[in-house]
């Protein structure tokens, strides 16, 4: 900001306080954080845990490549790339508006704490917030969540998955929205 147009050179008392406040103002838009989606996973096999970028995983459920780092992982692991690109490419048919009514009922929010078993945040708090807005989110633009994007909506920079548990539990997402599609809004 140029000191032209001001008497002198020098700002007021009043244009002080309000550059000041601009700036303030300025300052509390710039840190406001923007909605955080998923970057990294961290995978858990039995005792092996490594963290895995999202882009990789991507890569890997729509076209099969698989990265050095998910390939050392993998392989330790003893795990098939394409067993995990067959979990990643999971999906469920999913009314947005139902599957939100139905994760805040009772049951929906037993099943958020039985899902919050196998995908939780990285302090392991506010799970079933966090599953819940990634479900939704994920169904919202083609009725349907696809365990690729359940991740890519995580609303935290890094998630931790429990691999050993994820087909049995996204087996129990699919029999339970199966019984809530028939109910009507």
């Amino acid at each position: 900001m140029t000191m032209a147009g001001f008497k002198g050179g020098s700002l007021g008392f009043s244009q002080r306080v309000g550059l000041g406040l601009t700036i303030a103002i300025a300052s509390l838009f710039l840190t406001i954080p923007s909605a955080e989606a998923a970057e990294r996973v961290v995978l858990k096999y039995n005792t092996l845990q490594g963290s895995v970028s999202v882009a990789d995983l991507k890569a890997l459920a729509e076209r099969g490549e698989v990265s050095l780092p998910l390939r050392a992982y993998l392989m330790l692991a003893r795990k098939n790339p394409e067993d995990l690109r067959r979990i990643l490419n999971q999906e469920v048919s999913a009314n947005p508006a139902l599957l939100d009514r139905a994760l805040n009922s009772f049951v929906g929010n037993f099943f958020l704490q039985r899902l919050g078993e196998v995908v939780q945040t990285p302090n392991a708090e506010e799970n079933e917030q966090a599953l819940r807005s990634a479900l939704v989110t994920s169904a919202e633009t083609d009725n349907r969540i696809v365990v690729m994007e359940i991740l890519q909506n995580y609303p935290t920079e890094e998630l931790h998955v429990n691999a050993d548990r994820a087909i049995e539990i996204f087996q129990m997402l699919k029999g339970t929205l199966g019984r809530f599609s028939n109910l009507s809004l």
